[in-house]
């Protein structure tokens, strides 16, 4: 690729390449969470591709930076290979994923891996940190924004509605949480464990504006976030991102066993071919 923000038109390819990255680390590490690490590869790319997250890889701890908080921990793969295609590290780090010493491990780990603004994983808490975060912009009187990446699986946690409720009350318009909709978790169908639906309304309830995009429509993302860029920051934001458990590799593909599992060399092979790899 060349300049950047890449044209539009390559970003298909770039989360081509992410998604190689997501199912080489679960290889090399023999195991993994495939379904949702991939059902948020296209939102990962519009943040880091599409010139929405406002960071410099050469800087990684940069005050004015935006914030990413990855509160769906188990879907870290995913931004880990967007920063490695960002150049936050070296494309060695993927084919060590949680070998000895690796610096890379299952859940993100602020102190090993440049780009990753807080240590998460236990499912619940992002949105909290979000909050913190945000309201520590404001305080500050600075302009960067904080995006949290919740599963929907993860919006059963009490302790997302609490933050939600923070958030309204504070008027904390930088914040922005993405709901990876996939509609799966590791019980089974999100409806039938806990049903959360009329989710949008929840969220509108709660004091939030709310935006509906399918996850996968790259360009539907980017015009949803740039929306977002310029509005006048009255209230937090979220939005659900309809998408489909392990996207891009047909086998996987809505298959809860999915959530977390072990691939075959010929899986592999397989997956990669389908992902335009060898």
């Amino acid at each position: 690729m060349g300049g950047f923000p890449p044209p539009e038109s390559e970003l298909p390819e770039m989360a081509a390449r992410i998604r190689r990255h997501v199912v080489t680390m679960f290889k090399v590490a023999g195991h993994g969470h495939f379904g949702g690490s991939l059902s948020c590869v296209d939102i990962v790319t519009a943040l880091y591709f599409g010139g929405i997250l406002n960071v410099r890889p050469a800087e990684p701890r940069w005050e004015d930076r935006d914030r990413l908080v990855v509160s769906k921990g188990h879907g870290a793969p995913a931004v880990y290979g967007a920063l490695c295609e960002r150049g936050y590290f070296p494309s060695a780090w993927i084919g060590a994923y949680e070998t000895l010493g690796a610096n890379l491990s299952t859940h993100p780990n602020m102190r090993t891996i440049p780009g990753i603004d807080i240590s998460s994983g236990a499912l619940g808490h992002g949105l909290s940190l979000g909050v913190g975060m945000a309201l520590a912009s404001q305080m500050d009187h600075k302009s960067y924004r904080v995006f949290v990446l919740l599963g929907d699986g993860e919006c059963n946690e009490g302790s997302v509605w609490e933050a939600a409720m923070a958030a309204n009350k504070y008027r904390l318009g930088r914040l922005i949480a993405i709901v990876d909709r996939n509609g799966l978790c590791v019980g089974g169908p999100t409806e039938s464990v806990m049903p959360m639906e009329p989710l949008a309304e929840k969220w509108e309830a709660f004091g939030w504006a709310v935006h509906e995009v399918d996850g996968h429509d790259l360009l539907a993302l980017l015009e949803t976030f740039r929306l977002l860029k310029e509005a006048d920051g009255a209230r937090p934001a979220v939005v659900l991102a309809r998408t489909v458990k392990g996207r891009g590799v047909s086998f996987m593909e809505n298959k809860r066993e999915w959530h977390g599992h072990s691939i075959s060399d010929e899986q592999y092979r397989l997956a990669l071919q389908e992902l335009g790899g060898k």
